[in-house]
């Protein structure tokens, strides 16, 4: 027998949910004319199903006590499937634990509900401790494939040590986003690997894989390497080499990854990535983009300099804080393009750009100078254009007295 009072507070833990679910988000100002951040974030621990987190059984639960706690989400793969965006989020319980949840949109900015259940990801011989950051690849060959990092304990590690872990490229693959068959793990030269990505076509009649090579946990440098699989049932990348090193002295100087499956342009394949610099408050995280070759997608054709989003206000703090990190991104048939990226390791935003803007800034953006003195003349041949864009336009006082301060 369930009493009137444990009735009515069920009740408004789900009517609380509820008007969350249903708020409306909306585009802020965009400041660069580049893509839009909207206002709220569009999934967060709070949208996590009331009946995952708590127990509704007054008997088990007389004080409606919140049982398994959820701590954050984010960093999630997405694609577009049956006219609605979809999100394989990675959900970190309160034990630090993460796993795999599919949210679902009509409009991709807001009302993202989770299905009933968490997906169940099956083990290889070689259990899984933690999991996370899926990318979704609608690959050519009729499979939907998350590639997702799989870690485990150090076997190696010392008596005592508890932090030593090893990290590889785990895969599933689904033609349904139900039913989920796992492989075997990638298998490649490097001892670690993180943020691995399958390109959505063949290339030689074989799976090319973006890795990120390297030699322990934790280490910086590595890079974006690729490498071809020739069986995906036993995946294994017997050469791997780098497309995009770090760099000294920009934003992947520490080391940097690939973000989401690259998006196929008719100028070439458009590559979301993650550079990481170290600061004096630690590690910080920025999204950039670059293009490659439709046909040698290993061939970097275009390289913007700088970063392309950075963490800003509420997003610099969380868990992990002064990060952005996206993993899932889709191109919707009115070129609109929308960008999931985890903040802080804490929650989940949405930006919206044009798959038209986004091409005219990567081909038109000056690649970083990779010196001051080159950088600065970059920015005064911009200044003295600009000038005589001005004075064309009328506004020639302003250009005099920018000119005198020149």
């Amino acid at each position: 027998m369930i009493s009137d009072s444990f009735r009515e507070r069920v009740k408004a833990l789900l009517a609380e949910q509820e008007e969350l679910l249903r708020r409306k988000n909306e585009p802020l100002p965009s400041r660069n004319g580049l893509f839009h951040r909207y206002r709220y974030p569009v999934v967060t621990a709070d949208h996590v199903p009331v009946h995952w987190r708590f127990d509704l059984n007054e008997a088990t639960n007389p004080f409606l006590l919140e049982r398994l706690g959820v701590n954050s989400t984010f960093n999630a793969g997405a694609i577009k499937w049956m006219g609605k965006f979809v999100l394989a989020v990675r959900v970190e319980g309160v034990d630090r634990k993460s796993f795999f949840a599919l949210a679902e949109s009509e409009s991709g900015v807001e009302g993202f509900r989770f299905r009933d259940f968490p997906l169940e990801i099956p083990e290889t011989d070689d259990p899984d401790v933690n999991v996370y950051d899926m990318r979704l690849t609608a690959h050519e060959d009729g499979w939907i494939y998350g590639v997702f990092c799989v870690e485990r304990k150090d076997p190696q590690a010392p008596p005592g040590d508890t932090v030593s872990a090893v990290a590889q490229a785990g895969i599933v693959r689904t033609k349904d986003l139900v039913h989920w068959e796992r492989l075997p793990d990638l298998r490649t030269p490097s001892s670690q690997q993180r943020n691995v990505v399958l390109h959505p076509e063949f290339v030689d009649g074989k799976y090319l894989f973006y890795t990120r090579p390297q030699a322990t946990f934790l280490g910086e440098g590595g890079g974006i390497g690729w490498g071809l699989v020739e069986d995906i049932e036993h995946p294994e990348i017997r050469e791997e080499r780098l497309i995009d090193p770090p760099v000294y002295h920009t934003i992947k100087e520490a080391k940097n990854g690939e973000g989401p499956p690259p998006l196929k342009t008719p100028e070439g394949w458009l590559h979301l990535a993650h550079g990481v610099r170290g600061t004096a408050a630690g590690l910080r995280y920025v999204l950039y983009l670059y293009m490659t070759d439709l046909r040698e997608p290993w061939r970097v054709t275009h390289r913007p300099g700088g970063y392309f989003m950075a963490p800003e206000g509420e997003e610099r703090v969380g868990d992990v804080s002064n990060v952005l990190f996206s993993n899932g991104w889709i191109l919707d048939d009115d070129g609109t393009v929308y960008i999931y990226y985890g903040s802080s390791d804490t929650r989940l935003h949405v930006a919206t750009s044009t798959l038209e803007r986004l091409l005219d800034y990567v081909k038109n953006t000056p690649e970083d100078g990779l010196r001051s003195p080159v950088c600065v003349r970059q920015r005064m041949e911009l200044v003295r254009r600009n000038l005589e864009v001005m004075r064309e336009l009328g506004f020639a006082g302003e250009a005099e007295v920018s000119g005198r301060t020149m």
